[in-house]
């Protein structure tokens, strides 16, 4: 199957002084939060595909998240914005595809309809916030069974960037949002993957020099706390380009500040 690629890149995180490093937040408008782009027909296609034909890889949810789960459903139907029409209990997107939504899986229908992944973070009673669920179609190299259920920390173990600090900057970060003040950040790496990337933890690493990485993928990763069950919406927009269809000024700033390569 042919890469969904981007033509060009929003946002260069290694080209802005505040996302270059980690956590690197930014204040969210919730007006650009559900941004439907030049690629969401081609995205929106292989996402169709994963949910109907592999949703074991791309879904899954623990019991306690029934609550939370149920409150992203409707809070995420209640952001769309333009490019959406809605009749009842039926949408159709932006690319004309028409979409029944299914209340008794939301994670299914919201899969379906926007073009990001959602994953639901929400606090242990101990003081991390464990994922508890996800729609995740378009993975950078992690498997959603291997991470379900896991608290932050434990969920980036293979990062080497991921220290004990950057930990704890996180887990005070996710403890601190608020639902009037939603946040956003951005990464990107060098890559040679498909949008959907499962990857175990235990995958060899790939070996290949940083010439032969003919991709930038970037995320734009947004925080949400939801006021009634007061789990954290952490919501990926993936971006997939070729290298040379960065601007110049991406491309001399990642000169400047090399980002690193992954598989």
């Amino acid at each position: 199957m042919e890469p969904v690629l981007h033509s060009s890149l929003p946002f260069a995180p290694w080209a802005d002084a505040r996302t270059r490093r980690l956590p690197g937040i930014l204040p969210l408008d919730m007006a650009d939060w559900l941004r439907v782009d030049e690629v969401y027909a081609g995205q929106m296609r292989l996402r169709d595909h994963l949910i109907t034909e592999r949703p074991e890889a791309v879904i899954a949810q623990i019991p306690q998240a029934r609550d939370a789960v149920e409150e992203l459903y409707t809070f995420t139907l209640s952001h769309l914005s333009g490019g959406f029409s809605r009749v009842g209990d039926f949408i159709t997107r932006p690319d004309g595809v028409r979409v029944t939504l299914d209340a008794s899986r939301p994670l299914h229908s919201l899969g379906r309809v926007v073009q990001q992944d959602l994953c639901l973070m929400e606090e242990d009673g101990r003081g991390e916030h464990r994922l508890s669920a996800a729609v995740l179609c378009f993975p950078a190299g992690w498997t959603l069974s291997e991470k379900l259920g896991l608290p932050m920390m434990r969920i980036h173990l293979p990062v080497e960037k991921y220290t004990e600090d950057v930990g704890r900057r996180v887990q005070r970060l996710l403890d601190a949002v608020r639902p009037e003040t939603p946040l956003w950040r951005a990464n990107a790496h060098l890559s040679r993957a498909p949008l959907f990337n499962p990857l175990s933890e235990q995958a060899p690493k790939d070996l290949l020099e940083q010439a032969e990485m003919p991709f930038i993928r970037s995320e734009r990763q947004c925080l949400i706390r939801l006021p009634r069950s007061r789990a954290v919406v952490f919501s990926i927009h993936t971006y997939l380009l070729r290298r040379e269809d960065l601007t110049p000024a991406q491309q001399e700033a990642l000169i400047a500040h090399a980002i690193h390569r992954a598989s």
